[in-house]
Formats: C-alpha cells, sequence, structure tokens
C-alpha cells in the first residue's frame, strides 16, 4: 500500500499546482502578471499553461533516463524536488508592478520547471504501481498513478474555495492566491518523507541485477519502439483534452460565456471529479479482465458520442444540465484514462521502460491537452459556437481510436518474465 501511495501522492501534488496555475490564470495572472498586454491579456495569461506541456517531454528524457539507469525511486524523488522549487517560485514572485517584464518572464519559467517535473513525475509513478503489482491486478494498482489528476483537481478546487469565502476580494488578490503554490510546498515534503521510505522497484532491482540498463535509453527507445511510442501518445491525447476541458475551461467558460454562478459550478465540478476518480478505479479494474484497448474505447466511444450534448446542455445556464454534461463526460475519463498505466508498462522492455512511457505521454499532453483552454477560447471567438469545441474533441477522439485500433497484441511485449513477485507473463488482452 505504501508504494501505491507514492505514486499516488506525486500525481496529485503535480495535478494539483497545475490545476491551481490554471485557476490562478484566469483569475490573477491576467491582471498582475499579463495586464500590460491589454485586451490579450486573458489569452496570454491561459497560454501560458502551456510551458508546463512543452517543458514535459524534456523532463520526461531526463527522468526516463535517471529512472532506467539509476531506478525509479531516485527519478521519482528528483521530480518532487522540482516540483517544490517551482512551487516555491510561483508563491514568492513578486507581480509585474513591482518588477517589471521580469515577473510575467519567471513566472513562465517556473510553470516550465513545473514542466520538467511533471513529464518525469507521471512515467516514474505508474511503473512504480505496475511493477510492484501481482500480473492479474496491473490495471488495478496502476490506477494510483491516475487518480492524481481528478484528485488534484478537488484538492486545488477546494484551497481556492476556502480561501475565497475566507478572505475578501482585496485580500485573496494581493497574497490569498498565493497559498495554495505555498501549500504545495508542504505537501512536497509530506511526498518526499513517503517515497524515501519505499524500496526500488522489483522489476528494476532485475535489470540491474543482471547489469542490463541501457547505456542511452531513448537512443533505445526510439530506435526499437518509436511506433509503439507514436500509437501510445495517439491514444492519450483525446483523454488529455476531455480532461482538461472539464477542469481547465468549463469553469471560465460557463460563467463568462454562459452567464453561470462560479459559486454552483465549482461544486458540480467537484462531484464531477469525485466520479472520475470512481470510473479511473473502475476503468483500471476491468481492464485486468478485458484489456486496456478494450476498456479505454469504451471510455471514448462515450466522450466522442456525448461532445455535442455536453456543450448543448452546458449552454443550458441550468445547474441541473451541467450536472448531467460534466458527469458523463467524467464517466468517459475514467474509462479511457484508468487502464493507461498498466497499458503503457506493458508495451516496452523493463530496462527501457521509464522513457519510453513517459515520452508518449509527455508528448501526446502537448497535443492534445498543451492549449486546450486556449485554443477552445479562441474558437468561440472566431466561430461564436461551442459546437466548434465538440467538433475539436471529436477529432481527437478520432485520433485515440485509431491509435488504440492499431495497437496489436505483438506490441505488448513488455511483460515476460519481469517481476520478482511473479514469473507469469500476462497477455495484454487479459490483463495489460
Amino acid at each position: 500500500m505504501k508504494v501505491r501511495l507514492a505514486s499516488g501522492i506525486g500525481s496529485t501534488i503535480e495535478w494539483y499546482l497545475s490545476f491551481a496555475y490554471i485557476s490562478a490564470a484566469g483569475l490573477i495572472f491576467s491582471q498582475q502578471y499579463f495586464g500590460a498586454l491589454g485586451p490579450n491579456a486573458l489569452i496570454v495569461s491561459l497560454g501560458s499553461v502551456a510551458a508546463s506541456f512543452v517543458a514535459s517531454p524534456l523532463g520526461g528524457v531526463i527522468a526516463g533516463h535517471v529512472g532506467d539507469r539509476h531506478g525509479r525511486k531516485s527519478a521519482l524523488i528528483g521530480t518532487l524536488v522540482l516540483m517544490g522549487l517551482a512551487s516555491l517560485g510561483m508563491g514568492l514572485l513578486p507581480t509585474y508592478d513591482q518588477i517589471g517584464v521580469a515577473a510575467p518572464i519567471l513566472l513562465v519559467a517556473f510553470r516550465f520547471v513545473q514542466g520538467l517535473s511533471t513529464g518525469g513525475e507521471w512515467g516514474g509513478a505508474a511503473l512504480m504501481s505496475v511493477e510492484y503489482a501481482p500480473p492479474a491486478k496491473r490495471g488495478f494498482y496502476g490506477v494510483f498513478s491516475q487518480i492524481g489528476t481528478p484528485a488534484g483537481f478537488v484538492l486545488s478546487t477546494a484551497v481556492f474555495f476556502v480561501l475565497q469565502i475566507t478572505t475578501t476580494p482585496e485580500q485573496f488578490e494581493s497574497w490569498g492566491w498565493r497559498v495554495p503554490f505555498l501549500f504545495s510546498v508542504v505537501l512536497v515534503l509530506v511526498g518526499l518523507k513517503v517515497r524515501t521510505s519505499i524500496s526500488e522497484s522489483p522489476v528494476f532491482a532485475e535489470v540491474q541485477a543482471s547489469h542490463a540498463e541501457a547505456s542511452v535509453p531513448l537512443a533505445e527507445a526510439v530506435n526499437g519502439y518509436s511506433w509503439r511510442m507514436v500509437l501510445a501518445g495517439g491514444s492519450f491525447v483525446a483523454n488529455i483534452l476531455a480532461g482538461l476541458l472539464l477542469i481547465g475551461y468549463l469553469l471560465p467558460y460557463s460563467t463568462t460565456n454562459v452567464g453561470m454562478d462560479a459559486s454552483a459550478v465549482l461544486p458540480l465540478l467537484t462531484l464531477a471529479a469525485f466520479l472520475w476518480i470512481g470510473t479511473t478505479v473502475l476503468g483500471g479494474s476491468l481492464a485486468d479482465r478485458y484489456g486496456s484497448r478494450a476498456v479505454m474505447t469504451w471510455g471514448y466511444l462515450l466522450i466522442g458520442a456525448w461532445a455535442i450534448p455536453l456543450f448543448m446542455l452546458v449552454d443550458t445556464g441550468s445547474p441541473a444540465a451541467f450536472a448531467v454534461a460534466v458527469n458523463i463526460l467524467a464517466v468517459g475519463l475514467g474509462l479511457s484514462y484508468g487502464p493507461q498505466s498498466s497499458m503503457f508498462a506493458a508495451l516496452f522492455p523493463s530496462h527501457i521502460r521509464y522513457t519510453a512511457a513517459s515520452l508518449p505521454y509527455a508528448v501526446g499532453g502537448i497535443i492534445g491537452g498543451g492549449f486546450a483552454p486556449v485554443t477552445a477560447e479562441w474558437l468561440i471567438e472566431r466561430t461564436g459556437t461551442s459546437i466548434s469545441i465538440s467538433i475539436y474533441l471529436m477529432c481527437f477522439v478520432a485520433i485515440s481510436l485509431v491509435s488504440l485500433a492499431l495497437l496489436t497484441p505483438a506490441h505488448f511485449t513488455g511483460w515476460p518474465k519481469e517481476t520478482a513477485a511473479s514469473k507469469i507473463s500476462q497477455p495484454e488482452g487479459q490483463a495489460s
């Protein structure tokens, strides 16, 4: 259980910080850091969210090299330290009025550092869970790195909600918004205590014992497994896009474009995030029985079918309709997200797995999620209709469905006799 906690805590902190940044980008940063840009301030502020996603592949390469050469545990400790430094920097950063143009530059730089951590965090957290799992429960064990996304949103929303009801608008704009970033430093310290107390992954311990470490994991991954990496990244793009729309865009869209009250929208989004957690666990568990590709396909079919009704319901301005819209989307998100850790791990051999699994996740994150909020806002401004966002989402669902369809059982070669706990090989169609 300690290993699963260690996997989940970093992912939760990572996404907590990401959502805190997205919230602050809409509420605070556009005025206090990008206000000099006038009417373009909000677009640029939302666009700065992408700095983390752009940095993610580099973070995946660096952490992947460490994780495949020196161990999953070392890499995961490093990603948490980077996360804490970025959080502290954001929480203490002076505004544009105080230090001029250096303020937005440093803000984006800290967001970039956060992205380096993000790019390396997921792969290690996912592998640490899955590589400790019995063969028949890899899908279930893998969900502990996945539930960090909705859990991070719930935590971020709770912290911002408490601050907004305990501070005046002036206090929140002056110092209150900094609290979520400074609070995350405490979470990072807790995470470090947990992670330093666990043992190395038994799979990597076997790699070390047999002296099978790759000398240059990135080169071997690209040369031998590039097509699998492309398909893995493609299988993720629709999920990250739908997830960022749910927890990064529907709040500003529903309040600014539709005219709903934020005090009504936030609780509904939080409830949807809890449902997302539950269906993520369900998705991972079903993957152990039916295979990860099948379960992810079910989730994407639901998201694709729901893309147009989603915004039609939100556009009514009715809280009840909004609740139906986001909860059904959350079910599709959970089913398509829960099996991801086990599926990515099953695609690659253990001696390059950290690098080979991290890169598709990071690059898929850029393509699908890095520019999701700003693209959605741009589409609304250009077309004047939310149908354009629905079509945007449906196109990415098609990409992910095709990617999953192109992954064949022959691609899932990652598990022959690899865990210390069990030497049993399990085909992906049974438990990826």
